[in-house]
């Protein structure tokens, strides 16, 4: 090839490629324009931004709320004569509140932590989870996600009076049934 037509060449592909830009920057600035028609955005709004575009309102667990749970959970605890670790987390499932009752087990301070996360990401008791995640189940080896679950009773969602879901209570150090008991009578105290 000579130096003149791969010079010929080189100006073309240049001149292909500015074309091919500025049909580019029409088309988007085509688009743009049109977005707030197609969105029922009003006139002026910023383009780029959809309607309704900000930050969720989201609720979370007050500390006061989390010692409420942890003294509910120790008194029903107190009732059935059992000791147990007892682990709250907050909405975004970060442990917002733990205590370890004298002399309940070391082994479950991880398992009471880890029903109160199972129980918050997915928001439903780790004993139903657990009902899903049985030998062809729907969920089954779900315990083996982010970081090990937990799903056995004693994990329960912390709900206000709306049904929107502040955090999860975790409880562990007796029987599943008595687990599952503790949690839900500490989850009950949430308005």
């Amino acid at each position: 090839m000579t130096k003149n037509r791969r010079i010929g060449l080189g100006l073309a592909l240049v001149v292909v490629l500015v074309v091919g830009w500025q049909a580019g920057v029409r088309l988007v600035k085509a688009q743009a324009a049109e977005m707030p028609a197609m969105s029922g955005a009003h006139p002026g709004a910023n383009p780029g931004v959809l309607p309704g575009a900000g930050a969720l309102v989201t609720k979370d667990l007050s500390l006061d709320q989390a010692q409420a749970v942890l003294r509910a959970a120790v008194a029903k605890a107190g009732e059935i004569h059992t000791k147990m670790d007892i682990a709250v987390v907050d909405a975004g499932g970060n442990l917002k509140a733990f205590l370890r009752m004298d002399n309940a087990w070391l082994g479950s301070i991880d398992i009471a932590i880890k029903k109160a996360k199972t129980a918050r990401y997915f928001d439903m008791p780790t004993g139903e989870i657990g009902k899903l995640s049985q030998p062809g189940g729907p969920l089954y080896n779900i315990e083996h996600s982010n970081g090990g679950l937990i799903t056995f009773p004693g994990g329960v969602p912390l709900k206000t009076e709306d049904g929107t879901v502040i955090g999860a209570v975790g409880v562990s150090g007796s029987s599943v049934e008595n687990d599952h008991t503790v949690a839900a009578a500490a989850a009950a105290v949430v308005k």
